[in-house]
């Protein structure tokens, strides 16, 4: 559903930018935005009443504009969210956040979709379902607010947009590590220095011995587990330690 009637598209706008958690100064701001190059196609070659020909102006530098700041942003917030996260990790957790599928999630929840301005040939092929074009608006959105409000304003948006996403985000990176990486991470950035593993002994036949490992922390602590082989006595114990410093 394309809304152009003006009454109906001022309501649904004023509803976008609750949810934006921004008022714009500059209309006009949005509304390029939420204009595809489609739509601004169709226009050329168009006579307005002075003989001229139409150039309307559409979204996609906006897009390029948005990509930067809609990056920035979450880079900033999960850099203070994530403070023992490293590099890697955080690259792969804002990937996630920014990737084109869950943009285009996020616009639809937004409702941008009913209020793009797509040209009649772009409307029939299906583009207002299209994540790409969903996913580019979302962040031709993003630039709107920065252009209008600046840095703070973008960020504020960003993280009220992504509120119930970033513990979701950063749980799913942290689960797929293993119990070691994890603490060795967590140890580096509050201690300075590395969990150390000790055989301590070993209990059973030979067929089926279980080995036990001390770990020791940097403060002294030291954690002592069991298991089947070396290396899952050492993940056992890494996740002994994790679980008390976590508390």
């Amino acid at each position: 559903m394309n809304i152009t009637e003006p009454e109906k598209r001022r309501q649904l706008l004023k509803e976008v930018e609750g949810r934006l958690a921004h008022t714009f100064k500059r209309n006009d701001h949005i509304e390029l935005a939420l204009t595809h190059s489609s739509f601004a196609n169709e226009k050329v070659g168009v006579q307005d009443e002075n003989s001229h020909q139409s150039a309307t102006e559409h979204n996609e530098r906006m897009e390029f504009l948005g990509d930067a700041v809609l990056e920035l942003c979450v880079s900033h917030v999960l850099f203070k969210l994530c403070p023992t996260l490293r590099e890697g990790a955080l690259t792969k957790i804002r990937s996630n956040l920014v990737s084109t599928t869950n943009l285009a999630r996020m616009a639809r929840e937004l409702a941008l979709d009913n209020l793009i301005l797509l040209g009649h040939g772009e409307e029939l092929q299906g583009g207002r379902q299209r994540d790409s074009v969903l996913s580019d608006t979302f962040e031709a959105v993003i630039a709107a607010v920065y252009m209008d409000g600046g840095f703070q304003a973008a960020l504020k948006t960003i993280q009220k947009i992504f509120n119930d996403h970033w513990d979701e985000a950063v749980s799913d990176q942290t689960a797929s590590k293993d119990n070691k990486t994890r603490l060795q991470e967590i140890v580096q950035q509050r201690f300075k220095g590395l969990p150390v593993y000790n055989l301590a002994g070993s209990i059973g036949p030979e067929h089926a011995k279980i080995f036990i490992i001390d770990l020791k922390l940097p403060d002294g602590h030291v954690f002592q587990a069991q298991g089947p082989s070396y290396k899952k006595a050492e993940q056992e114990a890494a996740r002994l330690a994790l679980e008390t410093m976590e508390k």
